[in-house]
């Protein structure tokens, strides 16, 4: 592991372009950034901005009520002032002298080392713009947002300009560490990803296991110690894996770096940007956004306390947790396994932002309970799609439910719940195909919403202007049920999702509720686009795996289902199709469009579709029509 405060790789690539590193110190005595390395600082074409890049330099004081609760953190080597260092990439988008600026800096919290807000609230922008073809349509500097990032990841592989952290390890301490894999095929050797930052203290020794199972659930087989073998994070079996079994890999880590220290990097930088007036990349407000991984991220700040900075000041003015369901991060904790995509370990109570009592454990309590940020509750915005409410133990349901399951919260006025009707936890590629799954992949387009939400939170940020109301499913309506009764139809080749199994804590299992379908399969709550309201499928937030990659009744994991209406009565007579056919629905080709520009229309006057962008949106629903209708 590199020591915090020397970076080889950094140093040959000043060397070698022949560049000087600037050096940018904060002038507060008490910053945690104690310097940011700018290595590159250029402009992005004609687009008014520039990009700054470089090293985060931290200090962070072990003994600061800010920083007790990260784990192993008074077990960390400690430099001549008595403070932790640490180190991460840094990466901002700023408005040049000239271009206007909304006054926020968008502080998005990096996906396994990747940006994706320029991919998605942009329509195609890179993790790296060079160029003004780079941005995408540049909504979000027609919006005026400084763009920040900053590395929080001790295992990232730092290639391809994926961004990490350089942390230290803790001292005197060893543990094991816990991976789980599923196969796709059943070649002799595979790499556990989960658990890349950590090598082996003794590859061969005999306390390191390897277990199997079939599900999440089941009991586990010890495989005998003389059959596999261990170089890494990757492990050979003897006779190869099965496929679409689940299993996990356990040993006694080297080293342990404290995981946590990526929660204080992104509070500090999000600090420095917002306090220190002399900052090359300074706004008046923060947004964080965080996706998947990264709003498990933002959950788990929330709950820890990291919305508040060493000197007690508060770091985020809003923040929005995307496609993260009800789940939280394995960060903050010794033998962390942050690249982990299975949540059933990472659904916990507290689920939601409301207070509430846990009926298992008895405690009371909400993910902005903790004592240093009371009284500096940011501004919320949620949102989540099909996969959070029904794969992977997201049990998105718990964020605006009581953890019992019977009651709808009562949100506060600084939150906001939004339901992406129908879509998988990222779109799939359009036309749909069959892949991982038994069905085609879900291509459901939510980035429209998303773009009009920004600009909604934008405004309620700068002008005090209320954002749409929540839309979400719930119990008092009937749009959110018990998985027994979704009542979900009866498709033929397709199997049902009451095969799915609900998440556990010790023995007690978490009210499995899921959005309520029409008869058509189809969610009837929350924000339903043209591609939902105006069907030519059954979309759903469930995909079985398929026999290729064995598990058929195992959920692939993110992925979502589209399953097409029969084109003709004929032909769903002959499947036995209970939907009615797209002939059945629509006359032609322009009755469907029709119906589809009226729902565009209603979207846009409801806030949740940008009128500028209902041209796209107009040009997707026709092309749903060609790659249909056959």
């Amino acid at each position: 592991m590199r020591t915090p405060c020397s970076s080889p790789r950094v140093l040959r690539g000043l060397l070698l372009a022949g560049l000087a590193v600037v050096t940018l110190a904060p002038r507060q005595a008490d910053a945690a950034v104690t310097r940011v390395d700018i290595q590159r600082r250029e402009a992005v074409g004609d687009s008014g901005y520039e990009k700054l890049v470089g090293i985060a330099r931290f200090e962070v004081d072990p003994s600061s009520p800010a920083n007790r609760a990260i784990a192993d953190i008074d077990r960390a080597p400690r430099n001549a002032r008595g403070r932790v260092e640490f180190s991460a990439d840094f990466y901002a988008l700023a408005p040049r002298p000239g271009t206007p600026s909304n006054g926020t800096a968008l502080v998005e919290v990096v996906n396994r080392g990747r940006k994706l807000t320029l991919a998605g609230f942009d329509r195609g922008g890179t993790m790296d713009p060079a160029s003004g073809a780079d941005l995408g349509d540049r909504y979000l500097l027609r919006l005026g947002f400084t763009l920040v990032w900053v590395g929080w990841e001790f295992d990232v592989d730092r290639r391809d300009g994926l961004m990490g952290i350089d942390l230290p390890a803790a001292v005197g301490t060893t543990d094991i560490v816990r991976g789980l894999f599923t196969p796709n095929d059943g070649n002799p050797e595979q790499t556990v990803t989960d658990l890349a930052g950590y090598t082996p203290l003794d590859a061969a020794a005999v306390a390191n296991q390897l277990t199997v199972r079939d599900g999440q659930f089941a009991p586990p087989s010890v495989i005998p110690r003389d059959r596999w073998s261990l170089r890494g994070n990757t492990v050979t079996l003897a006779g190869g894996f099965e496929k679409g079994r689940l299993y996990e890999l356990s040993y006694t880590a080297a080293a342990l770096p404290i995981a946590g220290l990526g929660l204080a990097a992104v509070r500090d930088v999000a600090s420095w940007v917002r306090y220190a007036t002399d900052a090359p990349v300074h706004a008046t407000r923060t947004l964080a956004f965080g996706s998947s991984q990264s709003g498990r991220f933002l959950r788990s700040f929330l709950a820890d306390g990291f919305n508040t900075d060493e000197s007690g000041r508060q770091v985020m003015d809003a923040v929005w947790m995307h496609i993260a369901g009800g789940a939280r991060l394995s960060l903050n904790e010794r033998g962390a396994t942050p690249t982990a995509l299975s949540m059933y370990a990472a659904t916990q109570f507290p689920y939601a932002l409301v207070t509430t009592t846990d009926p298992v454990s008895g405690k009371t309590a909400s993910l902005l309970d903790h004592d240093r940020q009371r009284g500096q509750a940011p501004k919320v915005f949620v949102t989540n799609t099909s996969v959070e409410y029904w794969g992977g133990g997201r049990s998105a349901a718990m964020v605006h439910t009581s953890p019992d399951g019977r009651t709808d919260l009562t949100l506060p006025a600084t939150m906001r719940v939004y339901y992406l009707t129908g879509a998988q936890h990222g779109p799939a590629a359009f036309p749909s195909a069959v892949r991982q799954g038994q069905q085609p992949d879900n291509p459901l387009e939510y980035w429209w919403t998303m773009r009009a939400l920004l600009g909604a939170m934008d405004r309620w940020l700068r002008e005090g202007t209320v954002p749409p109301s929540s839309r979400y499913p719930r119990l008092d309506d009937g749009t959110l049920v018990p998985v027994g009764r979704v009542g979900f139809p009866s498709l033929p080749g397709v199997q049902s999702p009451q095969l799915i199994a609900p998440v556990r804590q010790g023995t007690a299992t978490v009210p499995f509720l899921v959005p309520a379908v029409d008869a058509d399969g189809n969610e009837r709550a929350g924000i339903r686009t043209p591609e939902s309201s105006v069907a030519l499928a059954t979309y759903t937030g469930w995909n079985y795996r398929n026999a290729a990659t064995g598990g058929t009744t195992q959920l692939v994991s993110l992925l979502g289902s589209r399953i097409p209406f029969s084109a003709t009565v004929e032909a769903r007579a002959r499947t036995s199709d209970p939907r009615r056919s797209i002939a059945e629905r629509f006359a032609d080709r322009a009755t469907y469009l029709q119906q589809a520009s009226s729902a565009a229309t209603a979207l846009v006057a409801d806030g949740v579709l940008l009128a500028d962008d209902v041209p796209e949106v107009m040009r997707r629903m026709d092309a749903q029509w060609d790659a249909t209708v056959r």
